[in-house]
């Protein structure tokens, strides 16, 4: 392997710009590479030592919660048509469902990650663990959409305790450089793996049970999570914490919620004077969270690591990378199911090769970016991306799997190599004493990507089939609502039809769902050529 090139760093407040992927001059070997409990400030170790194999035991045990929150976020994608029959949801109840859960997640990430540094990052890791399993239990069992909403809620909440602890506990337990350099691409990677495999796992599950199995499957995990963790992973604290500052944390909700809300609004029913209020009062409250942060002496979220250019492309990457992914997997899976007609594990054998592509993808780059600078790198990986989308508007309504499998891995094999970069970047262009911070900004980032691209791409999705799809004459008022509101709603009145009135509404509805994902493809498409184009602008000054 050749040594990487020496460069000259940018410097901002007099730090240089420089990451564990792409170091421009070769870091000390810890003292100590053996020995698993670190030293350091910030660190409190339980007397564990040992040999070298206990921090990848560490490593496979943090990486639980990761794929677990990550899966969660895409697993209910396969089963959207089976809780459409199930519980009989509303569009919009249907998008809530997908969206409440990350969007109380990203709104909770910061203040849960001061919580982790005042009381301990594991503790709460375990504390998160407990309550995640018994909401996904209730989950499971809920007997209306509206429940369903409130659970995925309660499982944003106690998801919160569980990943800003992982990044932070990874950097104490790897003090070796190049050990934390491939830790870290593993934790990247298995993040952005595991929003691909959870269509795959909830295709499986659905095949042989009823939707409520995919939130079950978090009960297993959590349960191997809780009986590893006090053994191999060491407790870990700030000395010095900031202070728990409630009225952040409203400021912060009060700011995502509305805005979140006004973007649904505006795919859904256009501009409307109620809309451009609620999304006035999230900005509003957005200035006034910024505001408060600088004028506190111990803020809750240091928006000044956001002077760091590099910092703020490489979020920005991070937040559309997920953007692209999750607003994809919303509509393909659908696509998929009741497009086409494939079984939930058929469609989800479909994407598995872009899943395992994404994956090596995230490895592989380790490699690359020692020898190419990153803002190139980053930069072609969402060029892959994008065209990754275009494919996918080709395809749109043609009933091609292949076509379909094939766009996903060339959208997995981009992003999967940009995020990994990009995700290190984060926590390595910022001074160290600002690396918990800047892990929560990066997973927050994740979590707001994944709220926008099912907010965004499948409000316009729904709107796009809802102006489109024609019901056929003689199908009743409440029929005739529930067939326009979703595609699954349509499925399930088809049934119940005649079979040429079935057919007609079928083929008008796929129609209009096609067209919609012609749509969505094409704002997925200009997404990540914008991520590209902020890659190359702010990544500029980092070397490999």
């Amino acid at each position: 392997m050749s040594p990487p090139r020496p460069g000259r760093p940018a410097r901002v407040k007099g730090h240089p710009v420089t990451s564990v992927l792409t170091s421009a001059r070769p870091a000390p070997k810890a003292s100590a590479p053996t020995t698993f409990a670190p030293k350091g400030p910030g660190f409190q170790s339980p007397g564990l030592a040992g040999p070298a194999w206990r921090r990848w035991v560490a490593l496979v045990v943090l990486m639980l919660p990761v794929l677990l929150v990550s899966v969660d976020n895409t697993v209910l994608s396969f089963a959207l048509p089976q809780i459409s029959a199930a519980l009989a949801p509303s569009g919009s109840q249907l998008l809530w469902i997908v969206d409440i859960y990350p969007l109380v997640l990203a709104g909770l990430l910061v203040p849960m990650g001061s919580l982790a540094d005042r009381l301990g990052r594991r503790r709460v890791l375990l504390v998160g663990a407990v309550g995640f399993a018994a909401v996904s239990a209730v989950a499971a069992f809920a007997p209306t959409a509206g429940a369903l909403v409130a659970a995925r809620a309660g499982l944003g909440f106690f998801g919160a305790m569980l990943m800003p602890s992982t990044l932070s506990l990874l950097r104490s337990v790897f003090t070796d450089r190049e050990e934390r350099r491939l830790a870290i691409a593993v934790w990247a990677a298995g993040f952005a793996a595991g929003s691909a495999v959870g269509p795959i796992v909830g295709g499986v599950l659905l095949e042989h049970f009823w939707w409520g199995s995919v939130f079950l499957l978090a009960v297993p995990v959590l349960a191997l999570l809780l009986a590893t963790a006090p053994v191999f992973v060491p407790e870990s604290r700030d000395p010095e914490p900031g202070r728990l500052d409630p009225l952040s944390v409203v400021l912060v909700m009060g700011a995502m919620v509305p805005v979140v809300y006004g973007i649904k609004s505006l795919a859904a029913d256009g501009v409307t004077a109620l809309t451009l209020a609620v999304m006035a009062a999230g900005v509003g409250a957005g200035v006034a969270f910024v505001r408060r942060q600088l004028r506190r002496p111990d803020p809750m979220l240091d928006v000044r690591l956001f002077a760091v250019p590099a910092f703020t492309g490489s979020v920005l990457v991070n937040l559309l990378s997920v953007f692209s992914l999750v607003g994809f997997l919303f509509f393909v899976s659908q696509d998929l199911q009741l497009v086409i007609g494939l079984s939930p594990v058929e469609a989800g054998t479909a994407l598995l090769p872009g899943t395992v592509v994404m994956v090596v993808a995230g490895l592989a780059v380790v490699r690359v970016v020692r020898r190419v600078r990153p803002a190139h790198v980053v930069a072609a990986g969402l060029g892959i991306s994008a065209v990754g989308y275009l494919v996918t508007a080709l395809v749109a309504g043609r009933g091609e799997v292949g076509w379909i499998s094939f766009a996903f891995v060339v959208l997995a094999l981009g992003i999967g190599a940009a995020e990994t970069v990009s995700n290190d970047l984060v926590v390595s262009t910022v001074p160290a004493a600002k690396a918990g911070a800047a892990s929560a900004i990066s997973e927050t980032a994740y979590e707001i990507g994944a709220v926008l691209g099912t907010a965004v791409l499948g409000g316009i999705l729904t709107a796009s089939y809802a102006a489109s799809v024609v019901v056929p004459r003689g199908v009743s008022a409440a029929d005739a609502a529930t067939a326009v509101e979703t595609l699954g709603g349509a499925t399930t009145v088809a049934a119940g039809l005649s079979a040429g009135r079935a057919q007609a509404l079928l083929d008008s509805a796929h129609a209009a769902f096609g067209s919609g994902v012609v749509l969505t493809s094409a704002i997925g498409f200009v997404a990540v050529v914008i991520a590209a184009g902020i890659a190359l602008a702010t990544l500029r000054d980092v070397r490999s």
